[in-house]
């Protein structure tokens, strides 16, 4: 955290006073979000394996692995097109009621489309109905997200509100973990109580974009209503790329593998996404401002910065990788460190690739290029994943083995998305242009 407060700190100078202190406040209130979102967890992700035990854990993760797809649904890459939407709306008051209507209206449509795909899937197949409470349960959490007007917020950068619903609401759940979480009788307690946690803040959030921003809502046209959901079908393909990356793995790893296996596969996962969340302010915050007004030196001398802390970053996790897995495992795991040092590099690559994504092709007008790179990536994962199948049939006793070549494969295919970024900015002369 001391190291990205630096990085704005060098940053200082380059824009004006008004959006230096903007920027600041918003970084440093998406920062005390991703410490609470990522790091709470650190609390209780230990105390869950150990209390569910590895085989009930990995059975909880392979379900919100498996409900994070419909999440990504109702979604609908509006993060990105409504954030940038209400960034340049701003201070026009009809259209801000035109998209936030617009928006709330799709979303809630693709809650009932989702709820109904979740249904047919739970009862045609056995893998799902032996467990049918745990899925629907789950899917409370799509129903809080889709509630959360994250967009609108970090539209307007007014990032402090996402950030004291959010850990509020984390706050409660994590206290609810402990209290009421025993034995491994009480793992269907763990999607009821992070459901109403995500429901609680979307509400919470709700009443203050009445109450505190007048936003009303009014019903739209379907003529408008089909024109969000066109311009906003563009970014969900790579919404469903970049989030399915690491999900499809863990949701694969479910269906293919012993729910211990995917406790391991998940923990190594979601250490790395731990350590990349502390670069994740940065974007989110300087998104919206080179939406509205570019500025190249930012830019350059921000990614410089970051190339630097995340290779730091990395090799601080090669040397206390002993004492992460004691962390969460309560033991030194072989399988989950080697899994870890295999995912670890994702972690320079995907701050480079995202850094080049939202902040400069998206914000530089390039949606086309900023969706398919995510989407040739993920396309690639998929074939990769497909011989990957097709070997562990083949081999089926090989289940630590195949979980590395999963890991393998993830990285291999950012990497590939990395590539195909900087093919897009140095193509398109983007690092050259003065806007």
């Amino acid at each position: 955290m001391n190291c990205l407060i630096r990085m704005l700190q060098k940053l200082k100078a380059i824009a004006n006073t008004e959006d230096k202190k903007r920027l600041l406040s918003n970084f440093f209130s998406l920062s005390v979000l991703q410490i609470f979102t990522y790091v709470l967890p650190l609390l209780t992700l230990p105390y869950l394996v150990r209390v569910l035990g590895a085989e009930k854990f990995g059975l909880v993760m392979f379900a919100q692995a498996f409900i994070i797809f419909f999440n990504i649904l109702v979604d609908y890459g509006f993060n990105l097109s409504a954030t940038r939407e209400v960034s340049v709306n701003r201070d026009n008051k009809e259209k801000l009621t035109e998209i936030f209507s617009s928006v709330m209206s799709i979303k809630f449509m693709l809650i009932g489309i989702s709820f109904t795909i979740l249904s047919i899937v739970i009862f045609s197949f056995e893998k799902f109905s032996n467990n049918i409470e745990l899925y629907y349960l789950t899917f409370l959490w799509v129903i809080g997200q889709a509630l959360f007007p994250v967009w609108y917020f970090q539209g307007l950068e007014k990032m402090k509100y996402i950030t004291i619903v959010n850990v509020t609401s984390k706050l409660i759940f994590t206290i609810a973990i402990f209290v009421f979480i025993q034995d491994e009788s009480d793992y269907i307690l763990v999607p009821i109580l992070n459901g109403l946690g995500f429901i609680t803040g979307g509400i919470l959030s709700l009443w203050i974009v009445y109450k505190d921003f007048k936003q009303e809502f009014k019903i739209q046209s379907v003529k408008i209503l089909i024109l969000y959901f066109k311009d906003s079908s563009q970014f969900f393909l790579s919404r469903l790329s970049s989030v399915g990356y690491s999900n499809i793995n863990t949701f694969l790893a479910g269906i293919l593998l012993s729910p211990v296996f995917v406790t391991y596969y998940y923990l190594a996962d979601k250490a790395v996404s731990v350590i990349l969340s502390l670069f994740s302010p940065i974007v989110q915050t300087i998104y919206p401002y080179l939406a509205k007004k570019y500025n190249y030196i930012f830019l350059v001398k921000l990614l410089s910065i970051l190339i630097f802390a995340s290779l730091l970053v990395v090799s601080l996790g090669y040397l206390f990788s002993d004492l992460i897995s004691i962390i969460l495992l309560d033991e030194i795991n072989k399988i989950f460190i080697n899994l870890f040092h295999v995912i670890l590099p994702i972690i320079p690559i995907s701050t480079l690739y995202v850094m080049l994504g939202a902040p400069l092709l998206l914000a530089r007008g390039f949606k086309k290029e900023f969706n398919l790179s995510i989407i040739y990536g993920f396309v690639i994962h998929l074939l990769l994943l497909s011989l990957l199948y097709y070997y562990y049939s083949l081999n089926p006793n090989l289940q630590s083995d195949i979980l590395i070549l999963f890991a393998i494969s993830l990285v291999f295919s950012k990497f590939v998305v990395l590539m195909i970024r900087i093919y897009y900015v140095f193509i398109n002369k983007l690092f050259k242009k003065s806007f």
